[in-house]
């Protein structure tokens, strides 16, 4: 099983926190049982946000590779190559 993204736990958590939020303010509830169930209907809602949520396509883009390909190694680059190091002045 996959691990989740950073991404997944952030959908997750915001969908928890405004789900909460949207059904306390529109149930207008006080009662320690409404509570609850807002609170797990809540949760219950940001983990199938977070479990929905795409995975990231760099996963999905290097599983579909062979293993025999091999990509050639970046070039070096350098910056500033040929030109001497000032000092700051004090």
């Amino acid at each position: 099983m996959p691990r989740p993204t950073a991404a997944q736990f952030a959908y997750g958590s915001c969908t928890v926190i405004f789900s909460t939020l949207a059904m306390l303010l529109l149930s207008r509830t006080s009662s320690g049982g409404g509570i609850a169930v807002i609170a797990v209907v809540a949760l219950a809602l940001g983990l199938l946000v977070a479990m929905t949520a795409p995975q990231s396509r760099a996963r999905t883009v290097a599983a579909g590779r062979p293993a025999t390909a091999e990509e050639p190694a970046p070039t070096p680059v350098s910056a500033g190559a040929g030109e001497p190091v000032r000092g700051r002045a004090a």
